[in-house]
């Protein structure tokens, strides 16, 4: 008998050791780095607790709670926008050595990257913005979850972390019957967009588009009429085909999803 408890212990030690391995995998898998390495940088806030000043932006998102990244956004100085080719890029921060106004155990915050704070040359000092300084404009309620809002700029400590999001990759349809814009967004994985093809039902070949700003892609082939496919590839190299995505008889300003992600 007492070998059989000895047993069954065991067994319920090693099945809770196999749990915890399984959950702390899964932790590390949901907070993945692209780089491993701490960056130092500085942070400030914008807008209200709403996060209506945080909406639209360099990157050319729109609203941001219909899009998917509601207030865990931030907006990047020169230094690391790198002229709108971070856009979509996710950050993990953290308030750093400023024990005045961390807050205490405040952990870090996970945010995407959907604006630019501009330099102010004519203000060269204290312009936190002014290259190559490193800095975050974070939303409001963002810059809360690690100091005291009176601090108004804290030094923290950033790297890069792949963006977990909900669902496929989203594409909206702009511009007019001889020109073709396309916003990307809720895009996962490294989040920043490097290179996007576009084919057309009639096309045959998939046609080159060219970044116009931010998140934004465009092609001059007329394609009303045609089905849409798309061909998607992130700064880290990953590529998915979204085949199909758009039908035949869509219109300008309509959202469709890719129903895939990074």
């Amino acid at each position: 008998m007492a070998t059989l408890k000895l047993f069954f212990s065991f067994l319920m030690v090693t099945v809770h050791l196999i749990s915890s391995m399984a959950a702390n995998r899964h932790m590390l898998m949901g907070n993945q780095m692209i780089d491993s390495n701490w960056y130092d940088a500085h942070a400030t806030f914008y807008g209200d607790m709403s996060g209506g000043d945080t909406m639209q932006g360099a990157c050319g998102y729109g609203d941001l709670f219909k899009q998917g990244y509601g207030l865990q956004t931030t907006a990047l100085s020169t230094a690391l926008f790198n002229n709108g080719l971070t856009c979509g890029a996710c950050f993990e921060i953290k308030c750093f050595n400023d024990p005045q106004w961390c807050y205490p155990k405040a952990g870090s915050i996970l945010v995407t990257a959907t604006n630019f704070c501009p330099p102010n040359y004519s203000k060269p000092d204290g312009n936190w913005c002014n290259p190559p300084l490193k800095h975050f404009d974070l939303s409001k309620p963002m810059f809360t979850k690690l100091a005291y809002y009176k601090a108004g700029i804290i030094p923290v400590k950033y790297r890069r972390v792949l963006c977990y999001k909900k669902g496929g990759v989203q594409f909206q349809i702009k511009g007019n019957p001889y020109w073709t814009l396309v916003l990307l967004y809720n895009v996962g994985g490294a989040g920043d967009v490097k290179d996007v093809k576009i084919k057309g039902s009639s096309t045959g070949s998939w046609l080159q588009m060219s970044r116009n700003w931010g998140v934004n892609w465009q092609t001059g082939t007329k394609l009303v009429g045609q089905g849409l496919s798309f061909q998607v590839t992130t700064s880290e190299g990953k590529m998915i085909v979204f085949d199909n995505v758009v039908p035949a008889n869509w219109q300008f300003n309509q959202v469709f999803d890719g129903k895939k992600n990074f």
